[in-house]
């Protein structure tokens, strides 16, 4: 769940990520306006989940908030997008994948942040995409999260720890998934 951690993975690997930088430091941080136009996203970099602690700096008072909360500023670039994608990988293949709807008056996607499961047919690249990252990363149980944006795929975290509710609205039971998965030893 550590996102510095993540995005010096991914850049390591050659994953596609929307640009990101750390700023450590008041000096660092009086930097940030250098390298990132408004708006762009601020998150809390370690321990963060569920939406909590992401944030769409609009405006300079918006920075100065954030930058009171935080130590050190994950800074990334704002991708406009009104949906993403959750990929779940467990073991070496993919068990499920679905969009997850902005809803109006937000710019996060989280279930737990009111996003909407839409069960519509996920495309290829970002599937591809989803599996290559957890096979680079050695990750055997992950929800991807991935967004298009001019036709490109971007990786924008993983998750270890990922919710159930995409599974039940697909009508999966994710117990017993699991269960098969062991018995016929691909975990």
């Amino acid at each position: 769940m550590d996102k510095i951690k993540q995005t010096a993975l991914f850049a390591l690997l050659d994953i596609p990520h929307p640009r990101t930088r750390v700023f450590y430091g008041r000096r660092q941080k009086e930097k940030i306006r250098q390298h990132f136009s408004f708006p762009f996203i601020a998150k809390i970099p370690r321990g963060s989940a569920m939406g909590k602690g992401v944030y769409l700096i609009r405006n300079q008072d918006d920075l100065q908030a954030y930058l009171a909360k935080v130590h050190p500023a994950y800074i990334q670039e704002y991708i406009p997008i009104d949906r993403d994608i959750r990929v779940v990988i467990i073991g070496r293949r993919i068990v499920h994948a679905y969009w997850r709807l902005i809803p109006d008056m937000d710019f996060r996607s989280n279930v737990s942040a009111g996003g909407q499961i839409c069960l519509e047919p996920v495309p290829d690249i970002a599937r591809e995409l989803a599996l290559n990252t957890a096979l680079a990363c050695g990750w055997d149980d992950v929800g991807i999260d991935i967004c298009i944006s001019e036709k490109e795929c971007f990786v924008l975290e993983a998750n270890m720890k990922y919710g159930r509710q995409g599974f039940r609205c697909a009508g999966i039971n994710y117990i017993r998934l699991m269960e098969e998965m062991i018995a016929n030893d691909e975990i």
